[in-house]
């Protein structure tokens, strides 16, 4: 059984959790559950740093201690990855007896080994990032990281001696190309170690200064620096922090045999601390490197770096609250390539939603299920066949789950790869017309079913790790049970199930944009309005109606008729005029009501009649005519406007 164990940094407590976290967090979610997909035993580590100067100063400013401070502020971290249904095996706390533990024992044994000496140190002390700087690594007279300015500080504190694992570093990394990735972040971390002499390293605080912090087990006056504490997370976690459960399913298996890391995944901020820092570290105590440490880049916000000043920190809650979890994951890793920056928009993500998710992944399973059930009852049969469709999947689930993709973090080609499975079962329904089969050829409407039920279901294989519960939800109503028990194996184009399928909730429903909605509901609200009209005209139309205020000054019905009268109309010049209303009017309800005219009409003939305008009338359900007449004296011959 092939063990993997991948970590996150542990997380600052003072910081609130942004998009940044989740990022990290969600790519270390994926691996792991793509390797329990594969029956590996995994553990997922990730965890809160709490030790240093920030917290010290949070803390006294709330007036707690700095174990009460982190109490609270890591509960943002643990609430946000049980949304996020991040599913790591265990979480971490800088603060747990048994990490101190660790890192007092690993300094104890560095010091005695004399990769630990106390000398006098004079440099620039940046207090946020709680780290010194020389001369030259200042800008413009402030610190090169965060850009705040820095203080001079003059002391005694012990240093690891790293500057004599330059060369060594270097040529691990060489012989190691998939050490650092992506290939970019590698090439900074070499051009820095050839390019500059690397010094030793500050690894403690007087407690004079910061007493928030692990004690150096051979002088009490100092704790140790914050990053060689936060550093050693990744070993400790080993000794203490293995479930039970995954010490058992490997024989004779010791808590330490956990290490090293396949993956520590970072951001490119922290690239530094740990490709130098603790790579040094773990050669002087003559421990493993990890396999891979992996650099993601940042995101920005419609082009802007993010930033409290300006506003426009993306909150992972609210986006997971706003769109779903699993569209919320899915995106940040179809995006961009995993590695590089990339750019957060909310119209991106909604694009992504309508597109990739609604039409493409929601629709192919709607329309596949509505056939299922239409034709065939939902019953889907063992059907062995092989057609260019069947073979393209095949050849795409093999790119899907490709060792490359998987090892160097591709995420970006792995879902590229799902999503041409997507298209091509697409393609495959508009070339087949299941429709038509089921009227022809009902033998082959059934491999056509079944292809399509098979191509769903290696779908919802592959993106369980990056959309878990889209995925169950599939896997259950193309008819099989629990994908994370029933997946294992199964990752085949495999003709062997029977099985009745159903329909579920919808997996995406399209989002409307504020405009777009605006506008639907206007077009909705028009609609409404104008029901009833057979035809709209255009203003310009209307005006040509000329319509004018008359007075009836004699009225006589037709003959041979029971409908029409014949009416004398002064509307400034007398008109003759037939109408239809000799059941609802006689002649005499008639004479001197003033009525509106259309008086631009052409001559009609009713009867032999000649008739030179229309009345306005009104039919109630009835049937019953309702001639329009005015509720005031008006001049006859009046427009009507």
């Amino acid at each position: 059984m092939i063990r993997f164990y991948v970590t996150t940094p542990i997380y600052y407590v003072n910081d609130i959790p942004h998009i940044g976290h989740a990022y990290t967090t969600i790519a270390a979610d994926i691996l792991a559950r793509y390797n329990r997909l594969k029956d590996n035993e995994v553990f997922f580590l990730t965890g809160t740093d709490e030790h240093g100067q920030k917290v010290e100063k949070a803390a006294k400013e709330r007036g707690k201690t700095p174990k009460e401070h982190a109490d609270i502020m890591v509960e943002n971290f643990k609430n946000l990855w049980k949304k996020l249904n991040i599913s790591n095996d265990a979480f971490i706390r800088t603060t747990d007896i048994e990490h101190i533990k660790t890192v007092q024992g690993l300094l104890q044994m560095l010091f005695e080994r004399g990769e630990i000496e106390k000398r006098s140190y004079a440099g620039w002390y940046c207090v946020p990032d709680e780290r010194f700087w020389t001369e030259k690594d200042l800008i413009e007279g402030n610190c090169p990281d965060c850009g705040r300015p820095v203080e001079q500080i003059q002391e005694e504190n012990y240093f690891f001696l790293m500057s004599k694992y330059q060369g060594r570093l270097i040529r691990h990394i060489e012989e190691n190309p998939a050490y650092i990735l992506p290939e970019t972040r590698k090439n900074e971390v070499l051009g820095f170690l050839k390019n500059n002499t690397l010094g030793d390293l500050c690894i403690s605080r007087p407690k004079q200064r910061l007493s928030w912090g692990i004690p150096l087990p051979f002088d009490d006056n100092f704790v140790t620096y914050v990053w060689f504490d936060a550093l050693v997370n990744y070993f400790s976690a080993t000794r203490y922090l293995i479930p039970k459960n995954l010490k058992s399913q490997i024989s004779n298996l010791k808590s330490t045999d956990w290490w090293p890391a396949n993956h520590h995944i970072i951001g490119k901020d922290i690239l530094t601390t740990h490709a130098v820092y603790w790579s040094t570290m773990l050669m002087a105590l003559n421990f493993p490197l990890p396999g891979n440490i992996f650099a993601h880049g940042w995101w920005t916000v419609d082009g802007k770096k993010m930033s409290k000043s300006i506003g426009n920190v993306v909150d992972p809650n609210a986006m997971a609250d706003k769109y779903g979890v699993d569209a919320f994951r899915y995106f940040l890793f179809r995006e961009v390539p995993f590695g590089l920056d990339g750019d957060f928009s909310e119209d991106a993500l909604i694009r992504r939603i309508n597109t990739d998710l609604a039409n493409d992944l929601g629709n192919l399973l709607s329309r596949f299920l509505t056939m299922a059930e239409k034709y065939f009852d939902g019953r889907i049969n063992l059907i062995a066949s092989t057609d260019e469709f069947v073979e393209k999947c095949v050849k795409t689930n093999e790119n899907i789950h490709k060792e490359e993709y998987w090892s160097r973090l591709s995420f970006n080609l792995i879902l590229e790869s799902i999503w041409q499975m997507i298209g091509d079962a697409n393609n495959y329904i508009a070339q087949k017309e299941p429709w038509k089969l089921a009227k022809s050829n009902l033998e082959e409407l059934k491999i056509v079913i079944y292809n399509i039920w098979n191509s769903l279901r290696l779908t919802a294989i592959s993106i369980y790790p990056f959309m878990p519960n889209t995925a169950e939800k599939m896997w259950k109503q193309l008819g099989l049970k629990s994908l994370k028990e029933e997946a294992i194996f199964q990752w085949e184009w495999k003709p062997d199930y029977e099985v009745k399928v159903s329909k579920g909730e919808q997996l995406f429903p399209r989002i409307e944009k504020k405009e777009e909605k605006q506008k639907s509901e206007q077009k909705k609200e028009k609609t409404k309005m104008t029901e009833g009209v057979k035809e709209l005209i255009a203003i310009d139309d209307f005006a040509k109606v000329e319509l004018k205020v008359g007075k009836v000054v004699a009225a006589e019905k037709v003959e041979k008729s029971e409908k029409l009268l014949k009416l004398k109309v002064d509307i400034g010049e007398e008109r003759q005029i037939v109408a239809g209303i000799a059941k609802s009017y006689t002649p005499d309800d008639l004479i001197g009501k003033k009525i509106v005219v259309v008086a631009n009409l052409k001559p009609a003939k009713l009867m032999g009649i000649e008739s030179h305008g229309m009345l306005l009338a009104a039919t109630d359900e009835e049937g019953r005519l309702s001639v329009l007449t005015l509720d005031r004296e008006v001049k006859q011959g009046a427009r009507v406007k």
